[in-house]
């Protein structure tokens, strides 16, 4: 049997506005004490009366706007009724019938090795986007009250502002749900709505899924959808793409043991990695909802003539511009736009590294092409350098960019040593972990410790006729053919120069006195 997934998304994302959705309380982390931040208001008292956050409902259409929806003339807010200890009012303040946002899209480029055929790009619908409050949040306690089981509620998070944006079932794979998912996280970073942080809770996923035979061709056998899965409250990119994947698999197996699903609503545990059945599936009838009494409809207009045509770049045309300008990788933008402050990192570096890029007479001769070309080195170089071995440094301790103890301007004076060949790779890595712990000048670290290539020809020639005469019998299977032992020659070089050779000139050295 030849199966397709159909596969629907519903993310919340908790705003960064200063306060809650309903009343003043701050909006806290998780590290803030339980039941701190807290008012008659977000703990459902009788009589407390919710204002709406001016701030929240600009976020949430700033966001619909930057996911292409159409944000109407006017939003309301309904009450959607249900009965859990996270709820202290007995209902959540939602939008129902008016969402601040309606029919927009999101167009991921897929990496070629992630892609299915003909779906490198994948445009997916967003069917609307509308404000909330978030619940409380429950704690289950094994040892709770008196040594006994006990659920205990933190209402911090109560009346915390959510924008729940609900997809088309447009995904057909489980990388494509992951990597919209990252693209979703950047684009709210970008307008600056939310960190959108999955594991501190910021952005949580909810995940709908079916199966759907279809022909040797690829199409569907008929024309309704399969009874569908959700899975609740997902908080990692990697348990979204897990989660749906043996979800997958589940579901198949059992349409191939003439068992089908029943819609239902299932939790993921991550340990087991299997999704466990919760509840039957809702329908928007379970929930009653009707029109929220105290709160009038809001008037969207001014809001969105304000923000239209004055949003941030989003990350797409940040990337296509680091691509297009400088000459990075598609590899290398995806990078810089995923991690916060690395654009505006890597645009200080390529902007320091602008002079001596164009200041090479040779360069400036040649023209615009070779300009290009220069850059494209260039942009090589702080790409792998910046994305691998600095980032893994900051890794190791948890740091961020902002974090890192080297200025843009000595990463660019680093990238140019390198570039010019004044330093090698293996000492680059050292005088990078240098500039790291200590700061400083790159040229005046790597003179301190002595980093630089600095063998003379007449030296690097002694060393190597040295090392070929130790390993005649090694220098004899090269001269056979064995071109690969080369490199093993440039190795024991480099060692025994503690790193001052040039690996080029070193290989040519090798080559001449082989008479290769």
């Amino acid at each position: 049997m030849q199966m397709i997934p159909i596969i629907g998304l519903e993310i919340h994302v908790q705003l960064n506005t200063k306060s809650k959705m309903f009343c003043s309380c701050p909006n806290v982390d998780d590290g803030t004490a339980p039941n701190t931040a807290i008012c008659p208001i977000c703990t459902g008292q009788p009589g407390a009366l919710p204002a709406l956050n001016a701030e929240a409902l600009k976020k949430g259409v700033r966001a619909g706007l930057a996911l292409n929806c159409d944000v109407p003339d006017k939003s309301a807010f309904d009450r959607k009724n249900y009965f859990y200890p996270d709820l202290p009012k007995g209902y959540q303040i939602s939008q129902f019938a008016f969402p601040v946002a309606l029919d927009g899209n999101v167009t991921v480029e897929m990496p070629a090795e992630d892609a299915l055929p003909e779906r490198e790009l994948v445009k997916i619908g967003i069917t609307r986007a509308h404000l909330e409050e978030d619940a409380a949040k429950n704690f289950h306690a094994p040892e709770g009250v008196a040594g006994k089981p006990a659920t205990l509620v933190d209402y911090n998070r109560s009346s915390t502002p959510l924008l729940e944006i609900v997809t088309e079932p447009d995904f057909r794979s489980p990388a494509e749900a992951k990597f919209f998912l990252q693209e979703l996280r950047a684009i709210m970073r970008a307008i600056k709505v939310s960190n959108a942080d999955m594991e501190k809770g910021q952005m949580r996923c909810d995940v709908n899924i079916s199966m759907m035979e279809v022909d040797d061709e690829g199409y569907p056998k008929k024309s309704t959808l399969n009874a569908r899965t959700e899975i609740k409250n997902l908080n990692s990119f990697r348990m979204v793409e897990r989660a749906i994947a043996y979800e997958m698999q589940r579901q198949k197996a059992l349409y191939e043991s003439n068992t089908p699903p029943v819609e239902a609503t299932r939790g993921w545990d991550d340990a087991r990695g299997v999704t466990l059945e919760q509840r039957t599936k809702e329908t928007s009838a379970d929930y009653r909802y009707f029109p929220e009494p105290d709160l009038p409809p809001q008037d969207l207009r001014e809001i969105r003539e304000s923000l239209q045509g004055r949003l941030p770049e989003l990350p797409a045309q940040t990337r296509a511009r680091l691509e297009q300008d400088f000459g990075f990788s598609k590899a290398n933008v995806a990078f810089f736009v995923a991690n916060p402050d690395y654009v505006e990192y890597v645009e200080q570096v390529m902007g320091e590294l602008a002079a001596w890029i164009e200041a090479s007479d040779d360069q400036l001769k040649s023209g615009a092409e070779a300009l290009a070309e220069k850059r494209k080195v260039f942009a090589k170089l702080v790409g792998g350098w910046l994305t691998s071995k600095l980032a893994g440094l900051l890794a190791e301790k948890s740091l961020t960019i902002k974090d890192a103890n080297i200025t843009p301007e000595n990463f660019a004076e680093f990238i140019h040593l390198l570039e010019q060949k004044t330093i090698n790779s293996s000492n680059g890595q050292k005088l990078l972990k240098l500039m790291h712990e200590q700061g400083g000048d790159p040229s005046d670290l790597m003179e301190t410790h002595n980093l630089g290539q600095t063998l003379g020809d007449e030296d690097l020639e002694a060393v190597v006729r040295r090392n070929l005469e130790a390993n005649a019998d090694k220098a004899e299977e090269v001269k056979n053919g064995k071109m690969p032992l080369i490199k093993w020659f440039v190795g024991l070089v480099m060692r025994d120069t503690e790193g001052k050779a040039d690996p080029m000139k070193v290989e040519t050295e090798i080559r001449r006195q082989l008479e290769l």
